[in-house]
């Protein structure tokens, strides 16, 4: 009985090893298009039915935290079935890995979100700038693993970023624009640099 449970051990070390040295083909570029698309609705609507999101933070984080919802979702639905028609047997442990280098970065925004919206909602201005940040972060961990043309995703949304704290004014750090343009060209930009991957590894 130990044996075999040393050899099924084994076994999860070795499918583990192998989905590491693995790259992670479990997004898909029409999905990341689609998030582009909600990023870019949801700025038209908050330009629309928000008009002052300075005075209403509310209904501005209602907004865009129901976007990420969505588009998590989104992206979440396709990695598991493109991972099981892709990567087969192992499909569960590229999941398991890649959630593993997304998540914390996800995590980290809610959480940031949360406590500047309880203990200093002052400082709510840097959130656009600070979600990009983060999501540049969760790009650097997974570049390992997923196409190598995707790291320019992640300078983007770092620089995107910085550039929303920066320029920073008052309520114009709440524009639509600090959403919209930044993550939709962010997400088109992961969209387009996947479907050349994928037109190159067809070709080849």
């Amino acid at each position: 009985m130990r044996d075999l449970g040393k050899a099924l051990g084994d076994i999860a070390a070795i499918r583990d090893q192998m989905a590491q040295t693995s790259q992670f083909r479990g997004y898909g570029p029409t999905t990341l298009a689609a998030t582009a698309a909600l990023a870019v609705s949801a700025a038209v609507v908050q330009a629309r039915y928000i008009p002052d999101p300075a005075n209403d933070v509310t209904a501005y984080l209602a907004l865009w935290i129901a976007t990420a919802a969505l588009s998590v979702a989104l992206i979440g639905v396709e990695v598991v079935t493109r991972s099981r028609r892709i990567h087969s047997g192992l499909a569960d442990e590229m999941i398991r890995l890649a959630a593993e280098k997304q998540l914390p970065a996800i995590a980290a925004g809610a959480l940031l979100t949360a406590v500047l919206a309880r203990t200093a909602p002052h400082t709510l201005w840097l959130l656009p700038g600070l979600w990009q940040i983060l999501l540049s972060l969760g790009m650097f961990a997974a570049s390992s693993s997923v196409p190598r043309p995707l790291i320019a995703v992640g300078f983007w949304y770092m620089a995107s970023g910085l550039t929303c704290i920066a320029l920073a004014n008052g309520g114009h750090a709440f524009s639509p624009l600090a959403m919209g343009v930044p993550f939709g060209l962010g997400q088109l930009l992961a969209a387009a640099l996947l479907r050349r991957v994928e037109g190159s590894d067809e070709e080849n």
